[in-house]
C-alpha cells in the first residue's frame, strides 16, 4: 500500500483512539497489503446494546470499509464466568440460558452498524468449549498470581480482603487465548479492557504467533456526562430503542458532552465539527448542532425519513407542552449518594412550594423531563444530568443535578 494511503487510512482508524500499542505495529499491518483480521469481543451479560458501544463498532466498520476481515466475538463462554474489569466484587455467573438468551439480540444489533456480508460472528464456545482439564491447567500455567495482581481491580480487591474466585483468573487467559485462535492482528476494546488486550498479545507469543496490535477507545460518558453509559445506571441510550426517544436522549445532553459525542459517534469529519464549534464560539445555537447529531445517530438505526420525522416529533411535543427554545440553565444540589429524588429536585428548583406538592402534581401526570410524562414519583436524577422540566403548563425550567 502506498505511503499516502497508509496515512490517510492510519488517520481514519485512529480518530478518537485513546491509546494504540503500538503505532508503530499497527502502521507496519497497514502496509501488508492483504485484508488484516480484526477482531472486538462482546460478552453478552445484557441483551441490549448502547451507543457507548458503537465506539467499538463504528472502528470495526471502518475497518471494513478499508477492505479488512472483522470478527464480531460473542463471549457466550466467557460470559458465563463475567468480566472482572472494574468490580469491587465477583460478578454472578450467568447461565448458559441467559448467555444465549442475551447473545440472540446481538447479531441483529451489531448489524444495524457492521456490514454483515463483511462481518464473521464467531462464538467463542466454539473452541473454549473444546478445552479439557489438562488443557487448562497448561493455559493457567502461563502466567503467575504475581502476574494477575497487577491488574488494578483485582489489586485494590486483594488489599481489601475482598474475596478474588479463582475462576476470575481465568477470565483475562481466556479472552487472551480468543485472540489465539482468531490469529488476531488487531483487537479493538475499551480502556478499561487493557489488561485483558494485552493478555491476548502475551498468549500469541507463547503460541508462536506475531502479536496483535491493541486499538482502545475511551468509555462513552452516559447522557449525565459523569459515569460511563451503562444500562444498569439508566444513562444510556440504546441502538434499538424507538427513534423518538433516541432523539429526545441526545437532546438533553449537555452542550459540553455532545461535543465528545460527536467526535466518537459521528461520521462528519472533524474538519467539518472544528467549524462547528467555531460557530458556536461565534454565536451559533449549539441547540442546531444537537438537532443534526441527533438525525444522523437516528438515521444510522433507522433510516433517514424516520429520523426527520422523529425531529418534528420532538418540535411539536415541545411546543405543545410551551417549553420555550432556549432556557437558562440552573442547578440543583445532589444528595451524598450522588443523586437527586424527583421530588426534592422539583422543590429545589422552584417549581414546586413542597415535596408532597411535587408527589401530587406526579400523580396528576403534570410534570414532565424533556416533555415525556413523568409517572414513576420514586424516579432518581443522577448527578450530572441536564433535562428541560415542567410542572403544569407554564412552570418550566432546565435544570442541571451538580
Amino acid at each position: 500500500m502506498q505511503k499516502k494511503c497508509v496515512d490517510t487510512a492510519f488517520e481514519t482508524i485512529t480518530r478518537g483512539a485513546a491509546e494504540i500499542i503500538s503505532e508503530v505495529e499497527l502502521k507496519e499491518l497497514l502496509t501488508l497489503g492483504r485484508p488484516l483480521r480484526i477482531k472486538a469481543g462482546f460478552d453478552p451479560t445484557a441483551p441490549d446494546l448502547h451507543l457507548g458501544h458503537t465506539c467499538v463498532l463504528n472502528k470495526l466498520r471502518q475497518f471494513q470499509d478499508l477492505g479488512h476481515e472483522v470478527f464480531f466475538l460473542i463471549g457466550d463462554f466467557t460470559g458465563m464466568i463475567g468480566d472482572p474489569t472494574g468490580k469491587n466484587s465477583a460478578r454472578p455467573p450467568l447461565s448458559t440460558e441467559e448467555v444465549l438468551e442475551n447473545a440472540k439480540t446481538y447479531e441483529r444489533q451489531a448489524f444495524k452498524v457492521l456490514h454483515p456480508e463483511k462481518t464473521q460472528i464467531v462464538f467463542n464456545s466454539s473452541w473454549l468449549g473444546a478445552l479439557n482439564a489438562v488443557d487448562m491447567i497448561k493455559l493457567a500455567a502461563t502466567h503467575t498470581v504475581a502476574r494477575m495482581l497487577e491488574r488494578d481491580d483485582f489489586k485494590k480487591r486483594f488489599q481489601a480482603q475482598t474475596p478474588i474466585a479463582i475462576h476470575e483468573f481465568l477470565y483475562p487467559l481466556l479472552q487472551g487465548y480468543d485472540s489465539v485462535m482468531l490469529k488476531a492482528d488487531i483487537e479493538l476494546g475499551g480502556t478499561d479492557q487493557k489488561f485483558n488486550l494485552l493478555m491476548g498479545r502475551e498468549l500469541q507469543k507463547h503460541f508462536q504467533q506475531k502479536p496483535q496490535a491493541i486499538l482502545m477507545m475511551p468509555l462513552l460518558e452516559g447522557t449525565s456526562g459523569v459515569q460511563k453509559m451503562s444500562k444498569s445506571l439508566g444513562n444510556y441510550i440504546g441502538i434499538d430503542e424507538a427513534p423518538d426517544q433516541i432523539f429526545g436522549k441526545i437532546m438533553s445532553i449537555s452542550d459540553e458532552l455532545m461535543w465528545r459525542y460527536l467526535e466518537l459517534l459521528s461520521f462528519r469529519s472533524l474538519q467539518e465539527i472544528k467549524k462547528w464549534r467555531q460557530d458556536v464560539a461565534d454565536g451559533a445555537n449549539p441547540r442546531n448542532i444537537k438537532v443534526e447529531f441527533a438525525k444522523e445517530i437516528v438515521a444510522r438505526f433507522h433510516n433517514h425519513e424516520v429520523a426527520q420525522q422523529a425531529e418534528q416529533n420532538f418540535v411539536q411535543r415541545f411546543q405543545q407542552h410551551a417549553i420555550p427554545q432556549d432556557l437558562q440553565e440552573i442547578d440543583a444540589i445532589a444528595d451524598i449518594n450522588g443523586e437527586l429524588a424527583i421530588a426534592n429536585l422539583l422543590k429545589q428548583s422552584g417549581l414546586v412550594a413542597s415535596t408532597s406538592d411535587a408527589y401530587r402534581m406526579i400523580d396528576q401526570g403534570a410534570v414532565r423531563i424533556d416533555g415525556e410524562k413523568v409517572s414513576d414519583s420514586s424516579l432518581k436524577i443522577p448527578q450530572g444530568a441536564s433535562h428541560v422540566y415542567q410542572v403544569g403548563k407554564k412552570r418550566v425550567a432546565k435544570i442541571k443535578v451538580v
